[in-house]
């Protein structure tokens, strides 16, 4: 009974964070729906950690490594609830139930999860370091690669995993690296105001809409490599809503609303 409350409420939390992946994920069949969710929330969880508009900077740090550390020692779960229990008041509920998303994870495919976890929880730890410093476009790819385009990487290892998919680990960061370069462009006002800049020096829109056009245009060939199935099934959606955004953005726009968004997945059934 317990496990069947765990799945429910990873839908649910799953629909509250996120209106681009919950309808993909969603839409998943049984056993690889439960891996991508799992790690969608886990990696969620992390990011809003790196992201919370309160927490002191030398806080966060010791939390994404600490969350690196106790996906790397074989007890993730207990070593997550004791790193983060003394926090409640603080982490909002997506990051304190970090523990129970891990567990959702089928255990088979949890070595491939679970280290792709750790890797993004240590590189957002020395991200947060640095300030988020991007001076250059190498800058930006490696910020783009640490909280997104590793998650295109072991997006590719969840779908061999499953029914041995062969993808492009190159193309599989690009569609990673694009979704997120979407995300910046977006959130481009409410960036600057915390006081964090993700474009490299010099760059404005014409720069950072070139830079995500350019990974999105891999991301379609990364997605024509996959030759149907349910990896293509749920790739095929966040693209589609990346290039609509992309488009109303170059245009003066910022966010779609539910019905386009609605209206362009029913496009792709």
């Amino acid at each position: 009974m317990e496990g069947a409350f765990i799945v429910i409420d990873a839908m649910g939390m799953l629909q509250k964070t996120s209106r681009t992946f919950f309808i993909p994920i969603n839409r998943l069949v049984p056993g690889l729906k439960e891996a991508v969710a799992s790690a969608y929330l886990c990696m969620r969880a992390i990011d809003e950690i790196e992201d919370h508009e309160t927490l002191a900077d030398e806080l966060k740090i010791g939390l994404l490594q600490g969350v690196h550390d106790a996906f790397q020692s074989g007890d993730a779960i207990n070593q997550t609830q004791k790193l983060l229990a003394p926090h409640r008041e603080l982490l909002p509920e997506v990051s304190l139930r970090l523990d129970e998303w891990a567990l959702y994870c089928p255990p088979t495919v949890t070595p491939v999860v679970y280290r792709y976890i750790a890797k993004m929880a240590k590189q957002m730890a020395e991200w947060v370091h640095a300030g988020w410093t991007i001076r250059t476009e190498a800058d930006l790819d490696g910020y783009t690669y640490s909280v997104a385009g590793m998650v295109g990487e072991m997006l590719s290892e969840i779908w061999f995993w499953f029914d041995g998919t062969k993808s492009d680990m190159k193309k599989a960061v690009a569609f990673g690296r694009g979704l997120q370069a979407v995300n910046i462009l977006r959130n481009r006002t409410e960036d600057l105001e915390r006081g964090v800049d993700f474009y490299p020096d010099g760059w404005g829109s014409k720069e950072m809409l070139k830079y995500t056009r350019r990974n999105l245009k891999i991301a379609d060939s990364y997605i024509e490599d996959l030759r149907g199935g349910p990896a293509l099934d749920f790739c095929k959606i966040p693209l589609k809503l990346a290039h609509a955004t992309v488009n109303l953005i170059s245009v003066g726009g910022n966010k779609l609303t539910r019905d386009a968004v609605l209206k362009l997945v029913n496009s792709l059934s």
